[in-house]
C-alpha cells in the first residue's frame, strides 16, 4: 500500500512495439519494453518480452517480467493503454493480484470501447473473454479534460494522479512510458519514432 507518493518512487513502465499487418495474419511477435524509473528523473533498469500480435500473452508477460526480475522495490506499474499488440488484452486484475502492486493504465485519447467490442466480435473466436476482461478494467478518470486519462487499481484517484505527476517530466505522458515507446519501437524499426 502506498501512503505516501514519493519524487523517486520506483515505477515500471511498459509499451509495444510496432508490428505490421502480415504479422497480425500469421500472429508474429512484438516486442514489450519495460523501463524502471525513479520518479521522472533516473532510469534504473529495463525489461523486455516478446509478445503475441492479437494474442493473449501480454499479462502474463508483463507478471513474468516483474516477478522475475531484479526489481524488487517497484510500487507501481504503468501501462500505455489496456490492449498491447493489436488486440492483445491486459488484464489488469490479474496483473494486481499476481504482482501485488498498483496498476495505472495512462492513455492519451479517451477509448471507443463500443468499437474496440465490435471489432473483437468480428475478429476473434474468443471474443467474449477478451470483452469480459475490457469491462472489468477501473472506470476511465480524465486528468487534463481531452488529453489524458487514467485508469487505477489498487490505489485511489488522488494518489495515482500524484504518481502521473512525479512521473512526468515533458509533455504529457509519465517519463517511463514515454521511454518505453521510444525504445519498443526502435528495436522493431532501427529508430524511435514520435509518440
Amino acid at each position: 500500500m502506498i501512503r505516501r507518493v514519493k519524487p523517486q518512487i520506483r515505477v515500471a513502465g511498459f509499451d509495444d512495439g510496432t508490428f505490421s499487418f502480415s504479422s497480425k495474419l500469421n500472429r508474429g511477435k512484438t516486442v514489450l519494453i519495460g523501463i524502471v524509473m525513479k520518479g521522472s528523473q533516473e532510469v534504473v533498469g529495463a525489461l523486455s518480452r516478446w509478445i503475441t500480435v492479437d494474442g493473449d500473452d501480454a499479462t502474463d508477460a508483463i507478471i513474468d517480467a516483474v516477478l522475475s526480475s531484479r526489481f524488487k522495490d517497484l510500487r507501481v506499474i504503468l501501462l500505455k493503454g489496456i490492449t498491447y499488440a493489436g488486440f492483445n488484452v491486459v488484464d489488469i486484475e490479474r496483473l494486481h493480484e499476481e504482482t501485488e502492486l498498483p496498476v495505472i493504465v495512462v492513455v492519451r485519447k479517451r477509448p471507443d470501447l463500443k468499437a474496440m467490442e465490435e471489432a473483437l466480435k468480428r475478429h476473434f473466436h474468443d471474443a467474449g473473454e477478451r470483452i469480459s476482461i475490457l469491462r472489468r478494467a477501473p472506470s476511465l478518470n480524465e486528468v487534463i479534460p481531452e488529453k489524458l486519462y487514467f485508469q487505477a487499481l489498487g490505489l485511489d484517484r488522488e494518489k495515482a494522479e500524484e504518481v502521473i505527476r512525479v512521473t512526468t517530466k515533458t509533455g504529457l505522458t509519465p517519463e517511463p512510458l514515454r521511454l518505453a515507446h521510444m525504445v519498443a519501437s526502435a528495436v522493431m524499426t532501427g529508430e524511435s519514432t514520435k509518440e
